[in-house]
């Protein structure tokens, strides 16, 4: 990991410094010209494939075992992803993981209030081999429930995720990850507004952070943690969020931010209610994708308990081409299952209509793709 971060700075003042010294408007353009026929020319010959497939989830937290195991689900989670399994299948399968892995210890969040009524998710180290028999590579760890007992879970979480190769970022010792799948070069970033995570709310540092990512990799992955949360936040408000006077960020903000530095894609995850998308120059963008999988203390009323399953397709360049929708829901009882209302799918249709007045977008047979023009 400290390899790859010394790397990136590394390029990044080599580049600094390259560019400073040309001291002319036409000669950086020529640079940045050359820079640009380089990369595509190195795609040809590495043969990159003309379609990525980038499946997409959101909150994911598979039991608890604080304060009590009477929090672990009743089959130790074997089976949380059973009804979805055949979906789970992509490029990237990506997901937030909403609490960290650790098998004992004490959050001090709980001080002073009843444990049982304190929101500190630590799954078992056992849970993390779900994630990887499930097809998961690429996991947020930029939320707030990450962090709930301290540094002892979050480095736990991060060999956990190591040992398995999975790969994720988010926090502040790990704000990227680059990897190669089937000769296509993948940049990864997470943010959040919480402690210990890359924050969200300083959008010129988070398009900094992209632009080099993007000068490294072909495709470039931006998740975020961020708006307020529950059926009362559904919006896209395009302000700054406030959340038990918390700053939550602008999310509409940071996303089209982020994608004007290079990103691609842009996946929210925070307000455990499904919210809308966008197309932004050729980039999607999904403000929320609700609560997928979560066992426990979670709320699954009303708009919490429904989440998309998104199966996104994009071409060599990052460009959105369309994306299906697998409606989720989950209740107490029968947990994750496939809802055959497309309760998702209507739910995404209906925000997007709302807060993209124009969007330029056709949803028909649980499938989101460009209106041809």
């Amino acid at each position: 990991m400290m390899k790859k971060i010394f790397g990136f700075f590394v390029l990044f003042i080599g580049l600094a410094t390259f560019l400073s010294c040309q001291g002319r408007q036409t000669q950086d353009t020529t640079v940045t010209d050359s820079l640009q026929k380089s990369s595509s020319l190195a795609k040809v010959e590495r043969g990159i494939k003309d379609t990525i497939s980038i499946v997409a989830v959101g909150d994911i937290m598979l039991g608890s075992a604080f304060p009590s195991k009477l929090n672990l689900p009743p089959d130790d989670a074997i089976n949380s992803f059973k009804a979805v399994d055949t979906f789970l299948k992509g490029d990237i399968v990506f997901g937030n993981l909403e609490g960290c892995f650790l098998n004992s210890g004490n959050s001090s969040k709980c001080k002073g209030i009843n444990p049982n009524n304190c929101y500190a998710f630590r799954m078992p180290d056992r849970y993390a081999g779900i994630f990887k028999t499930a097809g998961f590579n690429v996991l947020s760890v930029a939320n707030n429930h990450v962090g709930d007992f301290n540094a002892k879970g979050r480095k736990n979480t991060a060999k956990i995720l190591d040992s398995l190769q999975i790969n994720y970022a988010g926090q502040l010792d790990k704000p990227f990850d680059l990897f190669t799948i089937d000769s296509v070069k993948y940049a990864f970033a997470a943010f959040a507004p919480n402690e210990n995570t890359v924050d969200i709310r300083k959008i010129d540092s988070a398009k900094m952070l992209v632009k080099k990512l993007k000068e490294q990799a072909d495709i470039v992955i931006v998740s975020f943690h961020g708006g307020g949360e529950g059926a009362r936040f559904e919006h896209v408000t395009r302000k700054k969020e406030i959340f038990y006077k918390e700053n939550r960020g602008n999310v509409y903000a940071f996303a089209h931010g982020v994608i004007d530095a290079g990103a691609d894609v842009v996946l929210g995850h925070g307000p455990h209610v499904t919210r809308a998308v966008e197309v932004y120059k050729n980039k999607f963008i999904a403000y929320s994708l609700g609560n997928f999988c979560t066992y426990g203390m979670f709320s699954l009323k009303g708009p919490n308990g429904i989440a998309p399953l998104l199966q996104l397709k994009l071409n060599s360049k990052g460009d959105f081409l369309y994306a299906d929708v697998v409606s989720v829901k989950q209740d107490k009882i029968n947990r994750l299952t496939v809802d055959e209302t497309h309760a998702a799918f209507h739910k995404i249709k209906s925000l997007t209509d709302m807060d993209f007045k124009g969007h330029g977008l056709k949803f028909e047979n649980n499938r989101i793709s460009l209106n041809e023009k």
